[in-house]
């Protein structure tokens, strides 16, 4: 019994033994299980919170973005309507605002197109270069917007091609007055970087009044004004009128005709003697381009020779004269030299001083025989570069002068910067001689600057013999004019050398120094 009884404790101590290692291993798994939930509870929560930080992030970042494309539509919205260099309106803005004033009803009499076009601005760009250019583009149009009101709008519609559309203003005094001040403002010289640089703009204009109401017809017949504008002279503005339709068309024949002749050298090169104002000898000739259209005739040179520096047909052309006129003069009798003019234009990314060369290499004429005539304005494009060709033009031993002397802006600052060998007075003062109001003592101080700087002095335009008398009086070196002969053909110049010659023999035989004496014996003879 005993041993039963001992028996059946020990099973049951066994049982509790078990129990409690049972429940000792259910609470370590709850206890697990406990802390596993409060490690996965800590995980979740930290999820929770990094995902409400990317979602925080990326609304920033959406946001941010939303910000970034609206910049970028406004931009591009800017860079639709505005020009990008100058930051005024471009030709969709402008179409748009013409189309409003074309159908406002106040457009016949309110509303006028200055169509704007830089003169010189081409030689600038391509002498200075492009950063000089655009920076020149962004002061001028700061200064046309100077010019305007509120309600104008300025537009840049071209390279170098402007327009202002003026609003609510009686036409067409308005748009006139408006012009005279965009000139004004654009002739005034511009200060870029190192550069003094001085340029003009030609400007047509038209109202309602006098072109259709639509909007690309008043932009059209302001562009056709500006035409006749540039081909009358450059810096100055003409209003449109139905009749130049017609001399559009006319320009465009011409045009194409000068592209023919300058292709066919259609060209002859006429002679104007120069004349010692001392003594009457003939020093030699100036060339003079002539163009005898096959239709039309004789075509002057003021028509024709704008068209061909604006169309660049002057680079060809001008080669072509300085090779004539040389050859020509090299069959004359030595020391008779010619003096050719040449334009701005050939200055510019040209041949220029290998046009020379050739020139003199193929007519075997003495380089001190040749005389280069430029005007202040080769000079106003880029005088630096200018100088350094005037400088490798001299190197070839010919000689350079000063034409139009006193019609510029500053004609003695250049006279300082170059050691030019001549100086012609410009026609207009001699012209007005017998006028009393200064053209004398304009003379007369030119004259005196001449021999201080140890330059000859030659007057252009000499018709009279009172004309003539009076620069003797002042020492003028040399004359040309029609006094002593017009401009003529090649065999008549050298029928002028044989009078000179025999007249010069004459006197020698008789003795007699000659005073007043006209080449061909008298006033305006060919």
């Amino acid at each position: 019994m005993v041993d039963s009884h001992s028996s059946e404790s020990t099973a049951s101590l066994d049982q509790v033994q078990r129990l409690e290692r049972r429940l000792a291993r259910e609470i370590g798994a709850r206890k697990e299980a406990e802390r596993l939930l409060e490690q996965k509870s800590l995980e979740l929560f930290a999820l929770n919170r990094n995902l409400a930080q990317l979602n925080a992030s990326l609304e920033q970042r959406v946001q941010e973005r939303t910000l970034e494309l609206d910049r970028e539509r406004h931009r591009a919205q800017e860079q639709a309507y505005r020009d990008p260099l100058t930051g005024l309106a471009n030709r969709l803005v402008l179409q748009k605002h013409l189309q409003q004033a074309a159908c406002s009803g106040e457009a016949s009499s309110n509303v006028a197109v200055l169509y704007l076009d830089l003169d010189g601005f081409k030689a600038v760009n391509d002498s200075l270069g492009h950063p000089i250019g655009d920076e020149l583009l962004c002061a001028v149009s700061a200064r046309l917007r100077q010019c305007v009101r509120e309600s104008d709008l300025v537009a840049r519609i071209g390279g170098d091609e402007f327009v202002v559309l003026q609003m609510e203003a009686p036409q067409p005094r308005a748009g006139t007055d408006l012009a005279e001040r965009l000139i004004r403002a654009v002739q005034a010289p511009f200060s870029i970087q190192s550069h003094q640089i001085l340029i003009g703009t030609s400007i047509g204009i038209a109202t309602a009044s006098t072109a259709s109401a639509e909007a690309n017809s008043m932009l059209r017949d302001a562009d056709i004004a500006l035409y006749v504008a540039k081909a009358e002279g450059r810096g100055i503005w003409r209003a449109f009128e139905p009749e130049m339709n017609q001399q559009m068309q006319v320009r465009r024949h011409l045009e194409i005709a000068l592209r023919c002749a300058v292709a066919e050298k259609e060209f002859e090169v006429f002679y104007q003697p120069l004349v010692q104002a001392d003594t009457g000898d003939l020093m030699g000739f100036e060339a003079l381009l002539r163009w005898s259209h096959p239709e039309r005739g004789s075509i002057s040179p003021a028509e024709f020779i704008p068209l061909a520096e604006e169309t660049l047909l002057i680079k060809p052309l001008g080669a072509w004269v300085l090779e004539k006129a040389c050859c020509d003069a090299a069959r004359w009798p030595a020391p008779l030299k010619v003096a050719i003019n040449l334009s701005p234009v050939q200055f510019v990314k040209g041949r220029l001083v290998d046009e020379v060369r050739h020139a003199l290499s193929i007519s075997g004429l003495d380089a001190a025989r040749l005389e280069l005539e430029i005007t202040e304005s080769v000079l106003l494009q880029n005088s630096d570069e200018t100088l350094r060709l005037l400088k490798d033009l001299r190197d070839l031993g010919v000689q350079i002068a000063m034409d139009d002397f006193g019609t510029g802006y500053s004609s003695l600052s250049y006279l300082r910067s170059f050691p030019f060998d001549k100086i012609k007075i410009d026609r207009a003062f001699v012209q007005n001689l017998a006028d009393g109001n200064g053209s004398l003592e304009i003379i007369r101080a030119v004259i005196g600057l001449g021999r201080a700087l140890n330059m000859k002095v030659l007057a252009e335009g000499v018709e009279t013999t009172e004309q003539f008398a009076a620069l003797q009086a002042e020492g003028c070196d040399e004359v040309q004019g029609y006094l002593f002969s017009k401009p003529v053909a090649l065999k008549d110049a050298w029928r002028t050398i044989a009078n000179d010659q025999d007249r010069r023999s004459m006197l020698r035989s008789q003795h007699v120094f000659p005073q007043n004496l006209c080449l061909e014996g008298s006033v305006g003879a060919t």
